[in-house]
């Protein structure tokens, strides 16, 4: 079993949200993502993408999204980037999960896994020319020390 971390995905399937207008190198980047995904990760594994899942707003936009990240093999654990607008509380968005039958995704949101002999525990990051950057500073250190604190970790198999 392993474990892979990539971020900024930026999907926007079934969205009017072209990603090649920032170069040559977006050009079908979502089929670019999975062939160099089923070439490396295995369903035992576990993918770590913290932030930037998708473009869509609300979680009704991102359907399609959740279900090409759902397709792709390991099991999946999200954490929020600042591009992540549809992102809600977590009850809601494990029911989300839930109705729509995507058994292999979860979030990483003030609480811990333990994925075989590691533990994965974040927050989500933030640049320090924001406006507001010292409140998203201290409020993301009071997730981070949650999420360490928690012994309550969800187990991946």
């Amino acid at each position: 079993m392993s474990i892979f971390a990539i971020a900024d995905l930026h999907l926007a399937i079934g969205q009017d949200k072209p990603m090649d207008i920032f170069g040559k190198n977006w050009l079908n980047h979502e089929e670019k993502i999975k062939k160099n995904w089923i070439k490396q990760v295995k369903a035992e594994d576990t993918v770590l993408v913290p932030g930037d899942f998708s473009w869509g707003m609300t979680l009704d936009e991102i359907y399609c999204d959740f279900k090409y990240l759902s397709n792709l093999p390991g099991k999946k654990i999200l954490l929020k980037g600042n591009h992540d607008y549809w992102w809600t509380s977590l009850k809601k968005m494990r029911e989300y999960l839930e109705i729509n039958d995507f058994k292999n995704i979860d979030f990483l949101y003030n609480n811990s896994y333990l994925i075989e002999n590691t533990i994965v525990a974040g927050t989500r990051g933030w640049s320090e020319q924001e406006e507001r950057a010292e409140k998203i500073l201290r409020r993301e250190n009071m997730r981070l020390k949650n999420s360490i604190k928690d012994r309550n970790f969800k187990i991946w198999r």
